[in-house]
């Protein structure tokens, strides 16, 4: 199994290609920007892609979705709540962004279900607030927290959709019960590492104390 983090695009969004090299499979989340980079990473795995996962349904980390489906076949998976911004995302924002409207999700997700991707699972964790579907992706060791969770941050909760009083519900509820070693791979590139622990940001994120 491995992981890869990428920064792509303008908003310093962190897109994941995570893979079974002994199945030859893999899923992408949030393939917000060149994609033909995360593409060839594959490739160079040889694995193929074949879900790409969106921890929400924003454009930022939605606007490779078309991308990548059209040149891998990848099913896109995202939760139900936030299924219908795949394919309502305003024309100024994608022009703002430089984007392309999404196709619909081929599969939505609620609390609980578990994506397989060869000997990879992983479990949706609902946790609302930044967006009503936004979602946190967690496997043993590692959880994928999207935009509700960052390096000692926390997501914005003031776009439409969101409220800060229920991502705070979610992410003590939620994202600070699971293990502390665990580590925390963010959906942005917006603090002093890559990288952190739930433990990490359980002493030192200012948002949480």
């Amino acid at each position: 199994m491995f992981i890869e983090q990428r920064q792509v695009g303008q908003m310093a969004v962190f897109a994941y290609l995570v893979g079974d090299e002994e199945s030859g499979e893999a899923l992408v989340i949030d393939p917000a920007e060149e994609t033909d980079g995360l593409i060839k990473a594959a490739e160079k795995k040889k694995v193929r892609i074949r879900y790409i996962v969106n921890t929400h349904g924003h454009v930022d980390h939605t606007g490779g979705n078309l991308d990548m489906k059209e040149k891998t076949g990848a099913a896109i998976i995202i939760h139900e709540d936030d299924a219908d911004m795949l394919v309502s995302t305003p024309a100024a924002l994608l022009r703002m962004f430089g984007a392309k409207q999404s196709p619909p999700a081929d599969r939505t997700v609620r609390d609980g279900d578990l994506i397989d991707v060869g000997s990879i699972r992983l479990r949706v964790i609902h946790t609302p607030g930044h967006s009503p579907g936004s979602m946190v992706l967690f496997m043993d060791g590692y959880a994928f927290t999207g935009d509700t969770l960052f390096v000692e941050a926390v997501g914005r909760s003031d776009l439409p959709g969101g409220s800060g009083e229920v991502m705070f519900d979610s992410i003590q509820r939620k994202i600070c019960t699971l293990p502390d070693e665990t580590v925390v791979l963010p959906g942005h590139n917006y603090g002093s590492m890559p990288t952190s622990t739930i433990g990490h940001e359980k002493q030192f994120n200012p948002f949480l104390r």
